[in-house]
C-alpha cells in the first residue's frame, strides 16, 4: 500500500532511497469500513489520509439537519480538515468512508518529524495543498455560475465513473441540490 503514496510523491519531487526508507517506516496503513468515520464534528483532526483505494467524503450537517457533502476524495487524493489539523482546533466537519477504503494515515507529529528529515516533502505538500485549493475554488465557481442541471452534466462529463460510484444523495448534496431534483435530472424531467 505504501508504494502508492511513494509513487504519488515522486510525481512531484525526487526522493533518495534513504528518504523512501524513512518515509515508509513512518507511514501507517489501515482499512476504513464503508460508512465509518475517521473524524466527527467537535473532534480535533490530527491526521491526514492518503487514499490508496476507495472513496471518502467530507461533509457537514446543516441547520436543517441535512448532510451537505463538501469534498470527495478518491485514489491518490489526500483528505483532512486542514484548519483543525493546522490550528489544533475542533473540527466543524465529518470525514467518512463512502466505500471500504484503504488509506495511509499520517499523524501530524509524524509529519512534522519527517519534514525536518526530508525538507523536499514541504514542496510536495505545498503542491498538494495548491491543487486542493484550486479544486475548491473551481467548485465554488461552478456553484455560483451554473444551474443545477449544468453542474450535474459538467460533473458527469468530467467524472463519468465517479457518478456511478457514490450514492446519488451524496452526489446531489455535493452539487447543492436535493436527491429528488437529482432523480428528475437523471430522468430528463428538468
Amino acid at each position: 500500500m505504501q508504494d502508492a503514496v511513494i509513487k504519488h510523491i515522486q510525481k512531484f519531487i525526487n526522493l533518495e532511497p534513504s528518504e523512501i526508507a524513512l518515509l515508509e517506516s513512518s507511514l501507517t496503513t489501515s482499512q476504513i469500513k464503508k460508512k465509518d468515520h475517521v473524524l466527527e464534528e467537535g473532534q480535533i483532526c490530527n491526521t491526514m489520509y492518503f487514499i490508496v483505494k476507495g472513496c471518502m467524503r467530507q461533509y457537514i450537517i446543516n441547520s436543517r439537519g441535512t448532510e451537505q457533502t463538501l469534498q470527495f476524495g478518491v485514489e491518490n487524493w489526500w483528505i483532512t480538515d486542514y484548519l483543525s489539523y493546522h490550528n489544533h482546533t475542533t473540527s466543524h466537519f465529518y470525514i467518512q468512508a463512502v466505500e471500504t477504503t484503504e488509506v495511509i494515515a499520517l499523524e501530524k507529529t509524524v509529519l512534522e518529524s519527517i519534514l525536518i528529515k526530508i525538507p523536499s516533502l514541504e514542496k510536495y505538500f505545498r503542491i498538494v495543498a495548491q491543487k486542493a485549493f484550486g479544486a475548491a475554488q473551481m467548485r465554488i465557481k461552478f456553484l455560483f455560475t451554473m444551474s443545477a442541471e449544468e453542474r450535474y452534466n459538467h460533473f458527469k462529463n468530467q467524472q463519468p465513473d465517479f457518478v456511478q460510484r457514490v450514492p446519488q444523495y451524496m452526489l446531489a448534496s455535493y452539487l447543492d441540490f436535493s436527491a429528488e431534483f437529482m432523480s428528475k435530472i437523471r430522468a430528463g424531467k428538468v
